[in-house]
C-alpha cells in the first residue's frame, strides 16, 4: 500500500535531557500542526532530526519510540550540526535568501557537510521508499534531496515546498554552488512558494543559471515535467480561535491586564533573527515616544523575542542590541508607573499567546523579510471581538493576502511611526471593518486546506507527467496505424514543417522542399486531407508548397490558406503596437550575439541563434527570454523558447485553437498530427481525444506516440501512401 514520507530537517517532536533521562517534547508550530493529519495515519511516516546528539546505545532507543509514533530519526553528530545547520544551511542559505548579503559567508567544508548531511537524509529515506510512494520534503535545509533521490528512484513522487523566501536572481547568483542547489531542488515534480515573487525568482534563476527554458509555471528536467506554484500557507484557524475564546485565556488576559495597568499595548514577537527586523521597530516605537509625547504613560510594547541559534555570532550580537535598545528607551522613558517595552526572551505555551493576543490593540509584524509569517494569522484568529489593529510589513508574504492591515515598509521609520499613531487611533468600526475581512481569508485558507492542495496538485501532475509518457512508435503500433488509415474514408493528417518534414538548417531558407518531400506531399494528398500548420511565414509556405493540392497554416494560426483559396487572417489577433518595443530588445541582442538574426514576420518576430557559438547562443537566449517575458507581460502575447529560436507571438494565437478550427463543421474519420517542438504540443492537447499524435524526437509530450526523426516521419507516411 502507497505511503505519504514526510521530510524535514525536523522532526515534530524535539527530544531533551533532563534529570538523565531523555524527554520527548511535541512541537507547536504550524507545519506539525498541518502534518499531523497526514503522518500519523495509516503507514505513512514523518523522517528528520530529532533536535540532539546521541550515544549509539541512545540512537536505537530513540529510534524504537519514534517508530512507534509514525517518525524516523535521522541522527546528526555535533559536527554536522555544526557544519551544516549552524553553518551552510544559516550561514549561508538564510541570509542569502532574505537578502542579508553582508551576512553571506562561503566556505567549501561547509557546502561539502551540507552534501553529506543530505546524503544522510536521503539514504534515510531510501530505507522506507516503496515504488508508489509519495515523499514530501521541506525547506532550506534539504534543497539537494530531490535530485538525490530521483537518481536512485526515477519514477518516484516527490514534492518540495520551501518556506522562506527565494532571493532574485541577482542574489542567488552570488552563491559559488548556485546550479548545484537548482539541480538538487529540481529533483521534485512539484516546487512550491509562498509568493507569487518566490516562484518567479526561483524560475529565474532556473533559466538563467542552470539554462532550463520555463512555459508560465511549467519546466522540462531531462524529459521529465516539473512545475512550480504559489501556495500561501495558513494556520489551524480553529485552534487559534477556540483558544482565544476560551475560560482560561480570558482569565489569564484580566490577570495580566491587572498587573499592567491600563496601557494600550503593541505586541511584537518574533524569533531572534536579524530577518525579523526587531531593532528597527524599537527605534520607530523610541521615535514615536519622542514625536508624540502625549501617548508616553498611555502606550507600552509587549515585546516577545523567541530564542534561536543565539550561539551564532550574528545572533548573539543581535541579542546584545535588542536587549541595549530596550534598556535604553525603558531607561529614557519609563517612570515608576510606566514601563515603555515589556521584553520577555523566551516561548510561551499557547494558553498564554491567546491572553497576549486578547488583550494587544495592536500587533506590530515588521520584519525586513519573511517567507509567510503565521504569527500576523494567529492574532487575526484570535480577536473573537473583531477589533484589534495589524501593521504588517509588505516584506512578509502574508501581505500579500492581508491588503487590510496597516502595510508598512520596515526600512520607512517615519512611516513605522505613522501606522503606530493611525493604529492607535483608529475608529473600533474601522478596525472591526479591516479585521473581519482579515479573518474570513484567514479562516478561507489554513494549514489544512494548504496541506490538501499540495498533494492534490502534486497528484494531478504526476498523472499530467503519465499521460505525457510518450510511447515509441514501433513496428506493431506502426501497422496498427497503417490498417486504420489505410480503412478510413476521409483522413485528416496535419504535418508540421521544420524537424518534422525536413531537418532544420543553419540557413532557414534553405529549408524548401526536397525530391523525396515533393514525391510524399503529391501522392499524400491524393490519399487525405493534408494541412501544413507551421510557424513559417505565409509567403514561405506558399512560394515552397501552393502547388501541392493541401491546406496551408501559417505563423501557428495567424494566417490560413484552403486549398485553392486566398490566405484569410485570424479574426482572433491583437495589432502590432508591441513590435516596436520587442524589436527594439531583439536588436539590442543581436549587436551582442554574433550570428544571431531577427526574422519578422506580419504579427511576429523570432530571433534565431543556431549559427551562434553553442554556449553564447544558450547564454544570450535565456537572458532574451527573461527580457522579453519581463517586458511582455500582461499584453497578449507569449514568448517561446523553440529549437535555437526566441518566438514572440500574440497568446490569442496557437497550432491548437487552429487544428480545432480546421476540423469544426467536418467529420473526419482518421485524424493524425505530426510535430516535434513546444509549439506542436498544442496540437497535440488540443486533439488528444480525437486524433493519433506523433511526436518527432525525445522528451515528455502530449503526444500518444514518438518517432526519432523527419526520416522517419517520411518513412511512415510512405508506407501509408503505399498502403491506401
Amino acid at each position: 500500500m502507497s505511503k505519504t514520507i514526510i521530510v524535514s530537517n525536523r522532526l515534530p517532536i524535539r527530544i531533551e535531557r533532563e534529570d538523565g533521562k531523555l524527554a520527548y517534547k511535541t512541537s507547536e508550530g504550524g507545519l506539525a500542526t498541518g502534518l499531523g493529519s497526514i503522518y500519523k495515519e495509516g503507514d505513512n511516516i514523518w523522517i528528520g532530526w530529532p533536535g540532539i546528539s546521541l550515544e549509539n546505545e541512545e540512537e536505537d532507543e530513540v529510534e524504537k519510540e519514534l517508530m512507534n509514533r509514525n517518525m524516523r530519526p535521522v541522527f546528526l553528530t555535533e559536527n554536522e550540526v555544526q557544519e551544516f545547520y549552524l553553518g551552510f544551511s544559516n550561514q549561508t542559505l538564510w541570509p542569502a535568501f532574505h537578502y542579508f548579503i553582508h551576512h553571506m559567508r562561503f566556505k567549501e567544508e561547509e557546502w561539502e557537510a551540507y552534501k553529506k548531511a543530505n546524503q544522510k537524509f536521503a539514504e534515510a529515506i531510501s530505507k522506507w521508499i516503496e515504488p508508489d510512494d509519495t515523499i514530501w520534503v521541506h525547506d532550506y535545509q534539504l534543497l539537494l534531496v530531490p535530485e538525490m533521490l530521483r537518481k536512485q528512484f526515477p519514477n518516484v513522487t516527490i514534492g518540495f515546498f520551501q518556506h522562506i523566501p527565494f532571493p532574485s536572481y541577482e542574489v542567488f547568483r552570488m552563491i559559488p554552488w548556485r546550479k548545484k542547489l537548482l539541480n538538487g531542488v529540481l529533483g521534485a515534480d512539484y516546487i512550491g512558494f509562498h509568493t507569487y515573487d518566490d516562484m518567479r525568482h526561483f524560475l529565474s534563476s532556473c533559466h538563467r543559471l542552470a539554462g532550463y527554458s520555463y512555459n508560465r509555471n511549467q519546466i522540462l528536467v531531462k524529459n521529465r515535467l516539473v512545475e512550480v506554484d504559489s501556495l500561501p500557507m495558513g494556520i489551524d484557524y480553529g485552534k487559534y480561535a477556540d483558544s482565544a475564546s476560551s475560560q482560561l485565556a480570558k482569565a489569564k488576559e484580566i490577570s495580566y491586564r491587572d498587573s499592567l495597568g491600563p496601557q494600550d499595548l503593541i505586541l511584537s514577537m518574533d524569533r531572534l533573527d536579524y530577518s525579523k527586523g526587531i531593532p528597527g521597530r524599537l527605534l520607530a516605537f523610541e521615535r514615536f515616544l519622542k514625536e508624540y509625547p502625549e501617548y508616553q504613560g498611555r502606550v507600552s510594547m509587549f515585546l516577545i523575542v523567541v530564542p534561536s541559534r543565539d550561539q551564532v555570532p550574528s545572533y548573539k550580537a543581535l541579542k546584545e542590541k535588542v536587549e541595549f535598545l530596550v534598556g535604553h528607551i525603558n531607561g529614557k522613558y519609563g517612570t515608576i508607573n510606566y514601563v515603555p517595552i515589556h521584553f520577555f526572551y523566551r516561548s510561551f505555551p499557547l494558553d498564554d499567546l491567546s491572553a497576549f493576543y486578547r488583550m494587544c490593540k495592536i500587533a506590530m509584524i515588521t520584519p525586513k523579510r519573511d517567507g509567510m509569517n503565521l504569527v500576523c494569522k494567529e492574532y487575526i484568529a484570535s480577536r473573537e471581538t473583531q477589533d484589534g489593529v495589524l501593521i504588517l510589513s509588505e516584506m512578509a508574504g502574508a501581505s500579500k493576502e492581508l491588503s487590510d492591515a496597516l502595510l508598512v515598509n520596515p526600512n520607512d521609520e517615519a512611516q513605522m511611526v505613522l501606522s503606530i499613531k493611525t493604529a492607535l487611533e483608529m475608529p473600533v468600526a474601522e478596525q472591526k471593518r479591516r479585521m473581519n475581512i482579515m479573518q474570513k481569508t484567514v479562516q478561507k485558507y489554513t494549514i489544512f486546506q494548504w496541506v490538501d492542495l499540495f498533494i492534490g496538485n502534486l497528484k494531478n501532475l504526476k498523472e499530467r507527467q503519465e499521460s505525457m509518457a510518450t510511447k515509441k512508435l514501433n513496428d506493431r503500433l506502426k501497422k496498427e496505424l497503417i490498417t486504420e488509415f489505410k480503412a478510413a474514408k476521409s483522413p485528416l493528417i496535419f504535418l508540421d514543417y521544420d524537424g518534422t518534414l525536413v531537418p532544420f538548417h543553419e540557413n532557414p531558407e534553405e529549408c524548401a522542399p526536397d525530391a523525396e518531400l515533393h514525391e510524399i506531399l503529391s501522392k499524400l494528398s491524393k490519399k487525405a486531407e493534408v494541412v501544413i500548420i507551421s510557424g513559417r511565414k505565409a509567403d514561405t509556405l506558399e512560394l515552397w508548397l501552393a502547388e501541392f493540392d493541401i491546406d496551408l497554416i501559417a505563423e501557428h494560426g495567424i494566417k490560413v490558406k484552403r486549398s485553392g483559396k486566398q490566405w484569410d487572417e485570424n479574426e482572433d489577433l491583437i495589432g502590432n503596437g508591441w513590435k516596436d518595443d520587442a524589436r527594439g530588445i531583439m536588436e539590442f541582442y543581436i549587436q551582442r550575439t554574433p550570428g544571431s538574426f531577427l526574422e519578422e514576420k506580419e504579427h511576429t518576430l523570432v530571433w534565431h541563434y543556431r549559427k551562434v557559438e553553442k554556449g553564447l547562443g544558450d547564454l544570450r537566449s535565456r537572458e532574451l527570454s527573461s527580457h522579453l517575458k519581463h517586458f511582455m507581460s500582461n499584453k497578449g502575447l507569449d514568448v517561446i523558447d523553440g529549437d535555437h529560436v526566441v518566438e514572440v507571438k500574440p497568446s490569442a494565437i496557437n497550432k491548437g485553437k487552429a487544428s480545432l478550427e480546421r476540423i469544426k463543421g467536418i467529420n473526419p474519420d482518421f485524424i493524425m498530427a505530426f510535430g516535434d517542438d513546444r509549439t506542436d504540443e498544442d496540437t497535440f492537447e488540443a486533439l488528444a481525444d480525437k486524433a493519433h499524435t506523433i511526436k518527432v524526437g525525445s522528451g515528455f509530450s502530449f503526444a500518444k506516440f514518438a518517432v526519432e526523426n523527419h526520416e522517419e516521419v517520411r518513412s511512415l507516411l510512405k508506407e501509408m501512401i503505399d498502403a491506401k
